[in-house]
């Protein structure tokens, strides 16, 4: 650019910017295909209790640290939180259940993360883990637990204690390296400190006057926010329907969406015009081989491109450049709408992509420069500077999109270090998150809807209410005995995929058919390949449980796990017993057939089960009326049965989301 050979530049930006996203990419599509995307709603989505093994693997760990890096470098308009989040978890999961005992690492005391809630636990602590560590911000980690209490099945008070500890490792070890980086050991790497968009003023001062430049900039940030998600959602299912056609489709989108922001970014600072150099500037002007507000591209010597500025900086140097006081006059009206429009729209066309990407960030960028817009709109009407109404951007485009409002109050007030702006990032949330309830839902509900993940609300839709569990219990039933037939189990097991199965003592063995317990499909599993099978129907001897350690039924982590194809049985062996007594969850939880749909739905999901048993309301009938599993509540479930129910639903969940959520 400085010998003006702009063609050879254009052609080294482009390519700089292809070969990153398809290093991402091919790494994504054919290795580990669960990197893509931020991993928040994989997060959200385990953590709610749905189980994903393969997105926690090793594999995608790997895949997502190397693919984010890549993909972030590569000038795609994409955030480093989510991805932070994602590979945090997975650290955090690894470290808990799974490689270790690979490579004869493992210590005794790891068989305690061998279950379902010590996981959950583990994967909440190390999502926060992620975002203090991608932010540098460690109460930032405690917002993070505050929006991810929100979708955890089954909250511990022991948990407060362990994201704290999590958070005082996190702060400790971010200031030792930020420490050892600032003594000149690390180039650029962890400059900045502990708050990455620092603004403090100590001359902030706001009256009466700004507060309605600040609700309407509230008032259209949610509108703004919403229409980012809706655009994002309808641009996602076309992506998904691009991907499904193959590999080689992902990798030709991705190389499409490279080469056009790469065609944007170089092509649009040529539309700015130069500026001159402000004079007594604490910064050099222009900044040639760094980063910085001033950016010289194609202009003459003491003046800069304020769009090229904005385009050719890293997100983070960005929004701290718009964030910065004392810079009302370092960017043109006509610049930053150029800038708005392209980020709005570069987000929005950047994700979906087969690369570890996020959103957090440059939902942060787009409203940072939406604030900035307004600001130059509002002009003297307002006494704010530029760099405030930028925050308070963000902060409205956060409320919009993204509906977090104690958490982002948190996050902005972490990231700017400046308490004075609470009240008006308070009142921005609190506008911006209302506006964009009325029209559609948040980003990552949008997302995880798309995905399919069968997500529980932490509260009963209204038509739950005039439904009992009988109305969604679906047959038949598939139970045993409490001494089964081998053959009958095998039989079951391959004609059916349910993970769980009632047991029934009927005579001899009780005077009356009654329910005994509940035995998982993996715990069968276990027994029909140790083949402690009994030769006739007869219970089994009391010391049949020693045969077996815990660890035995401990919950696999990643890989594949037993099949019943994988077990070969002989024709006598199906012929002989399994006594399933010593084996069964003898308390499972219960609900009486005539319970509120809306109730059951509360406790499902708050003690975090995966199966409730339906028993009757008469005595005389069969002891179990049916099994309730995590599907049963989808609405996509319940409408089906209740197609009567659709027209109830969409003419109450408008006004039920704005009061209740």
């Amino acid at each position: 650019m400085l010998a003006q050979k702009y063609y050879w530049a254009f052609g080294v930006f482009v390519m700089s910017n292809f070969v990153l996203t398809m290093l991402a990419a091919v790494l994504t599509a054919y290795i580990a295909p669960a990197a893509a995307g931020s991993g928040i709603p994989e997060v959200m989505a385990y953590l709610n209790g749905v189980d994903l093994p393969e997105v926690f693997s090793f594999r995608t760990l790997v895949i997502k640290v190397i693919g984010c890096i890549a993909a972030v470098s590569s000038s795609l308009h994409v955030g480093k939180a989510g991805p932070m989040v994602h590979t945090s978890a997975c650290v955090a999961l690894e470290f808990g259940a799974r490689r270790f005992k690979k490579y004869r690492l493992t210590c005794k005391w790891l068989r305690y993360f061998k279950n379902d809630r010590d996981r959950r636990d583990l994967v909440t602590c190390g999502a926060g883990a992620g975002v203090a560590a991608a932010f540098r911000a460690p109460i930032e980690n405690g917002a993070a637990m505050t929006n991810a209490t929100a979708n955890v099945s089954m909250w511990r008070s022991a948990l407060l204690w362990r994201a704290f500890f999590t958070t005082a490792i996190v702060v400790a070890v971010l200031r030792a390296l930020i420490d050892v980086c600032n003594s000149g050991k690390c180039g650029l790497f962890g400059k900045g400190g502990l708050i990455m968009f620092n603004v403090t003023a100590d001359d902030i001062s706001y009256g009466s006057k700004d507060l309605l430049p600040v609700i309407i900039l509230g008032v259209i940030g949610g509108i703004l926010g919403s229409l980012y998600n809706f655009l994002l959602e309808k641009l996602l299912r076309v992506y998904s329907l691009i991907n499904e056609k193959g590999c080689a489709y992902k990798l030709l989108l991705a190389a499409f969406v490279s080469i056009t922001t790469s065609f944007c970014l170089f092509g649009l600072p040529w539309l700015a015009s130069c500026r001159p150099c402000p004079i007594n500037t604490s910064e050099a002007c222009p900044s040639i081989g760094r980063s910085g507000n001033f950016k010289k591209f194609q202009c003459a010597p003491d003046h800069y491109n304020d769009l090229a500025s904005l385009f050719f900086n890293t997100n983070d140097d960005t929004i701290r450049n718009l964030y910065s006081g004392g810079t009302d006059n370092a960017f043109s009206k006509y610049s930053i709408l150029i800038f708005f429009a392209t980020s709005f729209f570069l987000g929005i066309f950047s994700y979906g992509l087969v690369v570890p990407s996020g959103l957090f960030v440059p939902v942060i960028l787009t409203g940072a420069a939406y604030g900035r817009l307004v600001a130059l709109l509002v002009g003297s009407h307002s006494t704010l500077d530029h760099g405030l109404f930028a925050v308070l951007g963000s902060a409205s485009f956060l409320g919009g999109s993204m509906r977090m409002t104690v958490s982002v109050c948190v996050i902005l007030l972490e990231l700017t270090n400046n308490l004075v702006l609470l009240p008006l990032v308070m009142l921005v949330l609190l506008v911006s998150k209302a506006v964009a309830d009325v029209l559609n839902s948040n980003i990552y509900d949008i997302i995880v809807k798309l995905k399919g993940f069968p997500f529980l609300e932490g509260y009963g839709e209204p038509y739950m209410r005039q439904l009992t569990v009988s109305d969604v219990v679906t047959g038949p039933l598939q139970f045993f005995r409490g001494v089964e037939r081998v053959g009958n189990i095998v039989h079951v097991l391959k004609t059916t995929g349910h993970n769980g199965f009632p047991v029934i003592d009927e005579p001899p063995f009780s005077d009356s058919p009654l329910l005994y317990g509940l035995i998982l499909r993996a715990h069968l599993l276990v027994l029909l390949k140790r083949r402690q099978f009994l030769p006739n129907c007869s219970l089994a001897s009391s010391d049949a449980s020693r045969l077996f350690s815990p660890l035995d039924f401990a919950k696999r982590g990643s890989g594949k796990g037993d099949d019943i194809c994988d077990i070969h049985l002989t024709p006598q062996e199906m012929n002989m017993f399994i006594d399933l007594h010593p084996f069964s969850n003898t308390s499972p939880y219960t609900v009486v057939e005539t319970m509120s749909l809306a109730k059951a739905l509360i406790l499902f999901r708050e003690v975090g089960l995966r199966h409730l048993l339906v028993i009757p309301k008469c005595s005389s009938r069969s002891p179990v009326a049916g099994l309730l599993t995590r599907h049963d509540f989808t609405p996509e479930h319940i409408l089906r049965l209740h197609p009567t129910l659709t027209e109830i639903k969409w003419k109450r969940k408008k006004l039920f989301r704005f009061y209740f959520r």
